[in-house]
């Protein structure tokens, strides 16, 4: 790895890992590969590898790594720390919009069991959520997020169609018990047509009543629904909503959230694929391994399927109750090797490269500051004009400041180079 020594150019950085228990274990955790490589630190094979994280933000910071050619050194100062003292390598129009730092956060997820059922506040409630609990929001930020796959990845996101409601309280008998029956009548005699925003109150009004009932007449309600579902004349019979719902049983006995995940939709991403997450959007991850990208903020409101703290108030009555499967983004191809992610968010655009053996791509340079991240492989990196290689390998981390031009050529490496680089989206310079 080599490095350039001008005062703003670009730089490596050492990164932060977090080991929530849902996290895959030791070499079965693409996050536990990465940092191994990043952090030049060793592996624990028991130990659970959730998230690593790429960017500024307190709660998982970036350090920039010294580096002599000749071998990786200690990190000298947090990310966040040199964009201070050096604040022209994000420029002057993020600077006026976001201040000096950046607005997007990256991660890598590796996910073995459901994460919990969540939210993410929009600005304004963010704001007031973190003047009344800071301990618990620990930004004032809005969290708008993507999920891009790298292996098949699963999530529950936003809320079924009318019709899919209906279905469930006829097939679900345990969410009509808790519904009550004047509520199901009238959620089965609504039309096609009814108005969205009495639609959105019916749902509120029914969502509500579920996330808020008596722990022990939910634990009553998923025990009476395990025993139907694994009765011998169910075998070979259940739907997927019903077989996710048995495995986040196993996975959480008792809680609101397996039976609640009905509510939701069920989103398959192929690897390619993305899905994007606005403010107050109900969501949950599943399994599957991920790039994540999102606003700079650490704030989720829980409500389900989590051993955390759960504000079961403020997540019910935040959400925009929007139904209908969400968009899935499959990529705009910007060269013969890369393709372009962007969510309607200004903090943050994606793009993934896959680079053959011998080939090389170019990055032009953009208005704003970018974070690189390989996956696999190794290549040769050329900055600008400089005639100078910077070997790239798995697990390396690359900040590369705005209006630098970046030529990466994938050297050696079977199965290609596969990178990704997060920037702002370009339609805010527009």
């Amino acid at each position: 790895m080599g490095f350039q020594r001008d005062a703003i150019g670009p730089r490596w950085l050492q990164c932060s890992v977090k080991n929530y228990d849902w996290g895959k274990k030791g070499r079965d955790s693409i996050v536990a590969r990465l940092y191994e490589m990043n952090s030049e630190g060793g592996m624990v094979l028991d130990r659970s590898y959730a998230e690593m994280w790429m960017g500024t933000h307190e709660s998982g910071p970036s350090f920039i790594i010294d580096d002599d050619n000749h071998g990786r050194m200690a990190a000298i100062m947090t990310l966040k720390d040199w964009i201070r003292e050096n604040p022209n390598v994000v420029g002057k129009k993020v600077i006026d919009n976001w201040g000096c730092d950046l607005p997007f956060m990256f991660k890598v997820l590796s996910v073995d069991k459901a994460l919990s059922i969540q939210a993410h506040p929009n600005k304004e409630l963010a704001s007031v959520l973190h003047k009344m609990q800071p301990g618990l929001y620990r930004d004032g930020n809005h969290k708008p997020e993507m999920a891009l796959a790298i292996t098949e990845f699963k999530a529950l996101c936003g809320f079924i169609t009318l019709q899919e409601l209906k279905d469930i309280l006829i097939s679900v008998p345990e969410i009509a018990e808790l519904v009550g029956r004047e509520n199901t009548n009238l959620v089965l005699g609504i039309c096609d047509n009814v108005k969205e925003a009495k639609m959105k109150g019916f749902l509120r009004l029914i969502f509500t009543k579920f996330m808020t009932a008596n722990k022990e007449i939910i634990s009553g309600l998923i025990y009476k629904m395990k025993r139907r579902l694994t009765s011998a004349d169910k075998i070979g019979m259940l739907t997927e909503k019903e077989l996710l719902a048995l495995e986040l049983e196993k996975q959480y006995p008792g809680d609101v959230g397996v039976i609640s995940s009905f509510f939701f939709n069920y989103v398959k991403l192929n690897p390619g694929e993305a899905l994007y997450l606005g403010p107050n959007e109900p969501h949950a991850y599943l399994s599957g391994e991920c790039i994540e990208c999102m606003a700079t903020s650490d704030n989720v409101v829980r409500a389900g399927l989590t051993p955390k703290f759960r504000d079961v108030k403020t997540l019910c009555s935040m959400l925009t109750y929007k139904q209908g499967f969400p968009e899935i983004l499959k990529g705009v191809p910007v060269n013969n090797f890369t393709s372009r992610y962007t969510p309607p968010f200004d903090e943050f655009e994606v793009d993934s490269c896959l680079l053959p053996c011998r080939e090389s791509v170019v990055f032009p340079a953009v208005p704003g500051p970018s974070i690189f991240v390989a996956l696999r492989g190794e290549g040769d990196v050329r900055f600008d004009s400089s005639k100078e290689n910077n070997v790239i390998l798995e697990g390396d981390v690359l900040f590369v400041p705005e209006k630098t031009k970046i030529k990466i050529t994938c050297s050696r490496s079977v199965g290609g180079l596969q990178l990704y680089r997060a920037g702002v989206n370009q339609r805010f310079f527009k």
